[in-house]
């Protein structure tokens, strides 16, 4: 032992430690930050931090000064009103926003037993529904949750709705606006004949608020508003609907209208792949049609349904949650550095706490298969197991422009006499986390729910890439593996997986034959009436060996 390690302590080492903090003022962790507000902003600071300690004592002692009205239209809702300018201005966060909705929720159902029936008219009424073919609501539940916490009226009918149900439900509660909302690129199209049959019905007196993912302002301010007889809108997320319901609404009910605009002449309803893009001219892409065809795993479809999640949760893009599904946005004054950092402070333990409360209630399930196939023109032919008798042909369109690229080109011709391999593969982590998030929204626990349905979808996701590259290893083509995640995500492997719906082969209706060759049902997974996979966090895919494949538009 030398002298440094033997030699004796001389000082103690709790009176340094404090004195190093002798000339520190403690903050005072116990402060309270309410403290000196009147009850009036002690509630809307409430409503604008998404406090519910002491909320009931608050909105108690205001009863006492106030109507249960008055403290829902003259204080609460002004704090929603902040909540707003706060969201806009770009200042608050979408999950911080539906705090405050919970807190707005939980206020007036703690004031409801105490007002007059008549108390109860709101400044306005919709009628909300996602369109007939669509299982997506997370849109339209946060219209929803946005419009009732300020002070209107919704009924909301759920999924999948056909026009008869949204004409009558909307007639059956008196409503004045009709909320029509949809995530897929056929949900438009439904929408457009939802608005034709209005017309023909002669019940145009309707305001229209269209939203979706796949919808654009021009589609809707320019075609949509020229071929329907009253008034139809465009809102780009909840608060746009909220500010539109405000003008259609208010005492003077008037909302600014552009004048509907001729559809542009070259104009196709949008999301229509123009038909002679599926039609096959002779002209094909530079493509190269040598490239190796790996040997066959194994004919036809199996399934998998042990996985451990938390390795499946390694595979989760956290861009694509915590921006995308989760909607955080970088705020003002924040360069990409501090904003990372902040997502890192923010949403990553949201996340980590996601995983284990999800851990139970994610069912990853896999159905995958390899199939004989070979191209011809624009269409990719699948075999029986005999590699010769057709078993079904899959249609892809073509560029116009650029290179003229196809899917079917990725794949050796019938004219090479090659025979190619090609994979398809359908995974779902099961509808129980839709069960979930329902059971979330009905409660009012409206933070939770916009988590919990990210997580769901990205989870998907995740199962999705973590499978493809088990197809790359089966398929003995796991030769450009990337090291890292972030370029595992930015598709840096060998080949290519395409899901049905997306640019490169945009027919969902060619789901019909995927379900006949990987038969998912055995996993819990079927197909709706248009053609998308329930449940909802569900995706499906076709795999490309390819080693040129990569992802392209059509146009």
């Amino acid at each position: 032992m030398n002298d440094e390690t033997n030699r004796e302590i001389e000082y103690d080492p709790l009176i340094e430690l404090m004195a190093r903090f002798e000339n520190v003022k403690a903050a005072d962790a116990a402060a309270d930050p309410f403290a000196g507000l009147s009850v009036e902003e002690r509630l809307k600071k409430h409503i604008v931090d998404g406090i519910k300690k002491n909320l009931e004592a608050d909105l108690d002692e205001a009863r006492a000064a106030r109507s249960p009205l008055s403290i829902i239209n003259d204080v609460l809702l002004d704090g929603m009103k902040t909540v707003g300018e706060l969201f806009g201005a770009g200042k608050m966060q979408l999950p911080f926003v539906l705090q405050s909705a919970e807190v707005m929720k939980a206020s007036v159902r703690h004031l409801e037993p105490f007002m007059e029936k008549s108390d109860g008219d709101a400044k306005g009424s919709m009628l909300i529904a996602t369109v007939a073919g669509d299982v997506h609501d997370i849109g339209k539940n946060l219209v929803d949750i946005i419009l009732t916490n300020n002070g209107y009226r919704v009924v909301n009918i759920g999924i999948k709705q056909p026009i008869n149900a949204i004409l009558d439900q909307a007639k059956a509660h008196d409503c004045r606006v009709i909320g029509l909302s949809g995530l897929l690129v056929k949900s438009t199209l439904v929408m457009r004949d939802n608005l034709l049959e209005m017309n023909a019905r002669g019940l145009h007196d309707y305001p229209v608020i269209l939203g979706g993912a796949a919808l654009t302002r021009a589609y809707v301010e320019q075609d949509l508003r020229a071929l329907y007889n009253g008034r139809v809108f465009y809102a780009q997320d909840a608060f746009e609907g909220l500010a539109l319901m405000g003008k259609l609404c208010g005492d003077d009910a008037q909302v600014e209208e552009e004048p509907p605009a001729v559809p542009r002449a070259t104009s196709h309803r949008l999301g229509d792949t123009p038909p002679d893009l599926y039609v096959f001219d002779g002209a094909k892409s530079d493509v190269r049609t040598d490239a190796p065809v790996p040997a066959l795993p194994f004919y036809g479809a199996r399934r998998h349904t042990k996985f451990d999640v938390f390795e499946l949760y390694k595979y989760v893009n956290p861009i694509a949650l915590f921006r995308g599904q989760w909607q955080f946005r970088r705020q003002e004054g924040m360069d990409n550095k501090a904003f990372d950092a902040w997502l890192e402070e923010n949403a990553r333990p949201v996340f980590e706490r996601m995983q284990r409360e999800l851990a139970s209630v994610l069912k990853p399930r896999v159905k995958w298969g390899y199939f004989w196939c070979q191209s011809e023109g624009n269409d990719l032919i699948a075999y029986h197991e005999d590699a010769r008798t057709e078993r079904c042909r899959f249609r892809f369109p073509r560029q116009s422009t650029d290179r003229r690229l196809c899917l079917a080109d990725f794949f050796r011709s019938v004219e090479s006499g090659v025979m190619d391999v090609v994979g398809f593969h359908i995974v779902t982590v099961g509808s129980e986390v839709s069960e979930h998030e329902r059971r979330l929204f009905a409660a009012g626990d409206y933070q939770n729910y916009l988590y919990i349905h990210g997580m769901g979808v990205e989870t998907a996701e995740a199962l999705a890439e973590y499978w493809h590259r088990q197809i790359r290893l089966e398929m003995g083509i796991a030769d450009q593996e990337p090291d890292q995640m972030r370029l595992l995500f930015s598709a840096k492997y060998h080949g290519a997986r395409y899901s049905f719906g997306y640019p490169a082969c945009p027919n969902l209706e060619d789901q019909r034959m995927l379900m006949d060759l990987l038969q998912p049902q055995d996993i819990g997974v079927e197909l709706s009436e248009e053609c998308m996979l329930v449940p909802e966090q569900s995706t499906s895919a076709i795999i490309v060996h390819h080693p040129d494949a990569k992802y392209f538009n059509i146009r």
